[in-house]
């Protein structure tokens, strides 16, 4: 037998075992398509999941809804659908689909869970504090839902963990913004960002710094009145703190004297800078 007839005779064996193997196999779409117990498309799209085959997975719990809609897998699979697309960062999509599934079961055991995981798609978000904080302020709101509607819930203590991180953020934001406005000499738009910070996030570690800054911007506007309620209000609260010394040596011997003055418990209170307003 000749070279060529030999290679003719191989390429034919090989096309037709080629030909054989596809006929026997259905193509992925044709066999996601076939009609199977809603249980074995789950426990495919759970393996898939393992792998972190993500995609495939999303399928997959897709398929167990469009198969099997009024089985307890399809309330599963709505669920799983939102934890692959955030394990996959693709929040949009999951806080779509959690959207779906609190619009859909409201009175589920899970829908605690279903808020917590959306308010971590916005969490996880959360970008730099020279940044936008339109997604810290998304995700302070989620939080608040969770603990909130959910205060016995096992999430709720994550949930106030993260809600303190969150706040303290978006105060660090306004103190950012309130520096640049003290170095462009903008003392009153200054004072706003930091009255902000002690009025709406008390319990963030940029308070001190905040009324530091208050007793800065005043003097620099020569309020000394000001500037010394609010440098009694930063010593009664936070006496050992070096924002505290830092304001005190801004004032001057005069002002030093009125500060004890400042004597009532309320003219040294934080809400008394905010009656004020």
């Amino acid at each position: 037998m000749s070279i060529f007839s030999k290679t003719s005779v191989f390429t034919c064996v090989v096309a037709v075992l080629l030909l054989s193997g596809c006929a026997g196999d259905e193509a992925p779409e044709e066999k996601l398509a076939l009609e199977r117990p809603a249980e074995q498309i789950f426990k495919e799209a759970q393996d898939a999941e393992k792998e972190g085959s993500y995609g495939q997975a999303a399928t997959l719990y897709a398929e167990v809804e469009r198969q099997h809609p009024y089985s307890d897998y399809a309330t599963q699979a709505q669920i799983k659908q939102a934890e692959v697309a955030y394990a996959n960062l693709k929040y949009d999509e999951a806080i779509a689909a959690l959207d779906r599934f609190i619009e859909l079961h409201p009175g589920s055991d899970k829908v605690d869970y279903a808020y917590y995981l959306k308010a971590m798609c916005f969490y996880e978000q959360i970008s730099d504090v020279r940044r936008d904080q339109a997604m810290s302020r998304d995700a302070l709101e989620a939080l608040d839902t969770v603990i909130g509607r959910f205060p016995d819930s096992k999430y709720a203590r994550d949930a106030k963990y993260k809600r303190d991180l969150v706040r303290d953020h978006l105060a660090g934001k306004e103190m950012e913004i309130g520096r640049y406005y003290m170095a462009r000499g903008q003392y009153q738009a200054a004072i706003n960002r930091f009255t902000v910070v002690v009025k709406d996030y008390q319990t963030t570690t940029h308070v001190p710094e905040a009324l530091h800054r208050l007793t800065e911007s005043y003097t620099a506007l020569g309020l000394k009145d000001e500037a010394t309620h609010v440098a009694a209000v930063l010593g009664h609260n936070y006496p050992g703190s070096e924002w505290y010394q830092d304001s005190y040596a801004l004032l001057d011997p005069a002002q030093r004297e009125n500060l004890k003055d400042e004597r009532s418990w309320f003219r040294q209170s934080i809400e008394s800078l905010l009656s004020s307003d």
